[in-house]
């Protein structure tokens, strides 16, 4: 009998590209899942979107000088396309910033108000008397009270996870100036999660089956106390409140976003024609509800969307399980899209194979612990596992078959060997299922790949090569057999890398769609030809990884002395730069300086450059090459400064192989994203820009956070 599975996957914010550590802490598993139950004909609603009204999108915004909603249009169509090409298969992703949403987010913000678990009260907050405004907790930073460390938000800190009150942190400043901000009195509403806490204690302790951190998480708040939650803050972005006299408030992102999982299931079905279609899901008390989160937004789904779920309409389903997943790490350190560490989804889609990242995603799985991304153990299983075990066996199969055979042959007399096969195929499939259905992806995909290691014992054991010269009749039951396996294997496989797996069964000859689990166990069309094989996947080196992922494997980065300073001839604000680059030679940079240096205080000046960018005419003038400056949000732009160092060396970042061999457009180098620290130092993904001489610094100072470009 089938289930009905709803599957609601975290929210990514939309002001910035998606990093692997996303689509390992929820996107990846949530879509396992989803493909998984599919396949066992169950009735699966999988949905999510960009989450577009946080103060992370207005603190983008002021960086890059421009709207929100400009901003949210950006990366809600990358966000999209990238999910699509990593093989994401949401039912519906949509955005927090759709009329739909508002329009149920405020009905629940209603129902609330009116069941009395929605309440006015005047409280304290920091405002900043420069920027003339109330600050919302991502506008503060501070030293976190829990771990102390510096640059900890003021609604959580990123180092140790702890969800904070903002007047909980010391030290405290105001992100957009740097200035201290006041205590003001403003009025907000607020939800009343305590109302919630007997009822929420009761319902959880049924959920013994939930992962330990899950379980953890949330006994901690329960164990601390429920306190109600401001549900409005200060700002003009976001879902406004449904009441006349608050223009100047909008509801809370914590509220907005938890509920984007029922305004999208309502989408969903409008889209289908069908209104109420979201109701079997919702509705329904067989249903099973399911949500993919990395495990910082734990509370917020184990205690807050089911405290407004209850209050808002019993009827509905409360989360099933919450199989959150730890972090991903990259050398240690957990990736952060807000201070740039990361591998960038879009740069690794363009370099490699989808089902290449998904197959390491899906091994190296952070379910119970952090686990990291490392390049050697990316090509390391890459090469030896997908391309060595699984790949080898599905291509000498296919390749011998198809040489020797060209269809696929008939099954003759069993071995006890063939049997075992038979049954192999059986009990992985067991074991898989099981594996699966508890969440236990890295464990299923480990059950599968056994199954591809015993093909290959299997093949090399037979020895079809000796075989069609002596036995061609045996041979063929041998190749029949392989290819039982082979066809397992691309149903298992499917959920992990679903693209191979659409291949593999096409090679197969199957004319039908590959849609059901128990098509593993279809018998094979006797005489039906396959095509001719190709491999599935090919290998990558460690060269490949660091020139198609690290900017830096790309950039030229050399110190050079500023000659002579002209006038651009055709251009107000530009100014013509001859320098000296050392063993590199001479040559013209266009720069536009003028409304921040004087002639003479570049003349003479040791700056870093581009080396080996494209010649480009800039108003009638050519500049082989850019200069490297840093921005901050008052437009003040400071050169970066090397030292004391000669024209022509080269500038690079500690452990990160070098190679000048590519030629890169202007473009391209804005993606790198280099910043400004409080040592007025720069740093990419929180490692130091060096020369042989130490560490690069700015000319004069500017914000912490400034951008280079």
């Amino acid at each position: 009998m089938s289930e009905t599975i709803f599957i609601g996957v975290a929210w990514p914010y939309a002001n910035g590209s998606l990093h692997l550590g996303h689509v390992a802490g929820c996107y990846l598993p949530a879509d396992i899942f989803a493909r998984f139950n599919r396949l066992q004909g169950n009735k699966v609603l999988m949905v999510s979107g960009s989450d577009e009204h946080g103060t992370p999108i207005t603190i983008t915004a002021d960086q890059k000088k421009t709207t929100p909603q400009a901003i949210v249009d950006i990366f809600n169509k990358e966000h999209t396309q990238n999910m699509k090409q990593f093989g994401i298969s949401f039912d519906l992703f949509t955005r927090t910033s759709t009329d739909h949403h508002k329009l149920v987010v405020q009905d629940i913000f209603k129902t609330l108000l009116k069941n009395n678990y929605i309440y006015k009260q005047e409280v304290e907050n920091y405002y900043c008397e420069k920027c003339k405004k109330f600050l919302p907790d991502r506008y503060i930073e501070g030293v976190c009270p829990h771990c102390h460390k510096e640059a900890a938000r003021g609604d959580q800190c990123d180092h140790c996870g702890t969800l904070l009150d903002v007047f909980e942190l010391e030290q405290v400043v105001c992100k957009l100036c740097g200035g201290t901000p006041i205590v003001k009195t403003t009025e907000h509403f607020f939800f009343s999660l305590s109302s919630f806490e007997t009822r929420l204690l009761d319902w959880i302790q049924q959920k013994e089956y939930w992962k330990p951190n899950v379980q953890k998480f949330t006994y901690n708040w329960l164990k601390e106390g429920l306190h109600d939650r401001a549900i409005t803050r200060d700002m003009q972005w976001g879902v406004p409140i449904p009441l006349e006299g608050y223009d100047d408030k909008r509801i809370y992102v914590w509220f907005d976003a938890v509920s984007g999982y029922f305004t999208a299931s309502k989408l969903w079905a409008k889209n289908q024609g069908k209104p109420d279609a979201w109701k079997l899901w919702w509705k329904n008390p067989e249903a099973k509800h399911y949500y993919f989160l990395a495990k910082d937004n734990i509370p917020f789904h184990s205690i807050i969307w089911p405290s407004i779920l209850m209050g808002y309409d019993e009827d509905l389903n409360l989360p099933y399980d919450i199989p959150a997943n730890e972090y991903l790490c990259l050398k240690g350190e957990q990736f952060s899209k807000s201070r740039c560490v990361g591998i960038w989804l879009p740069d690794i889609i363009e370099a490699f194979d989808p089902d290449a990242v998904r197959y390491y995603l899906s091994i190296n799985m952070p379910e119970t612990k952090d686990s990291n991304w490392l390049w050697p153990d990316f090509i390391a299983k890459n090469n030896d596992e997908l391309v060595g075990t699984y790949g080898n066996f599905v291509h000498r199969v296919l390749t011998f078959t198809y040489n020797n055979f060209g269809d696929i042959p008939k099954c003759g007399t069993l071995t006890d060997m063939d049997t075992e096969a038979r049954r192999r195929i059986k009990e992985t499939s067991k074991s898989v299922i099981a594996s699966l259905s508890n969440c236990s992806f890295k464990k299923g995909l480990r059950e599968v790949m056994s199954l591809a290691q015993f093909g290959n014992v299997y093949f090399d054991q037979q020895q079809p090569w000796a075989l069609i010269k002596t036995d061609r009749d045996r041979c063929g039951t041998v190749l029949h057999i392989c290819l039982e396996l082979v066809q397992a294997l691309a149903v298992f496989m499917a959920p992990f890398i679903p693209f191979s797996s659409k291949r593999l069964w096409e090679l197969l000859g199957h004319k039908k769609n590959l849609t059901s689990w128990d098509q593993a166990f279809n018998d094979l069309n006797v005489g039906q030809s396959i095509e001719k094989p190709k491999p599935l996947f090919t290998k990558v080196s460690l060269e490949e990884c660091m020139m198609e992922t690290d900017p830096f494997s790309k950039l030229d980065l050399r110190t050079a002395k500023i000659m002579k300073v002209s006038d651009h001839p055709n251009a107000d604000k530009l100014y013509v730069l001859d320098v000296d680059v050392g063993a590199l030679g001479k040559r013209t940079l266009v720069a536009g300086l003028k409304n921040h240096y004087q002639k003479q205080e570049l003349e003479g000046k040791t700056i870093v450059i581009v080396a080996n960018l494209k010649p480009a005419k800039l108003r009638g003038v050519e500049s082989k090459g850019m200069l490297l400056a840093a921005e901050d949000t008052k437009g003040v732009v400071s050169l970066l400064k090397p030292g004391e160092v000669k024209p022509g060396e080269s500038v690079t970042i500690k452990g990160i192989p070098k190679d000048v061999s590519n030629i890169l457009e202007f473009d391209d180098f804005m993606q790198v994203k280099m910043i400004v620290d409080s040592k007025q130092e720069i740093s990419y993904n929180n490692q130091k820009i060096q020369t042989d001489q130490g560490t690069i610094t700015v000319d004069k100072p500017v914000e912490v956070g400034a951008e280079v470009h």
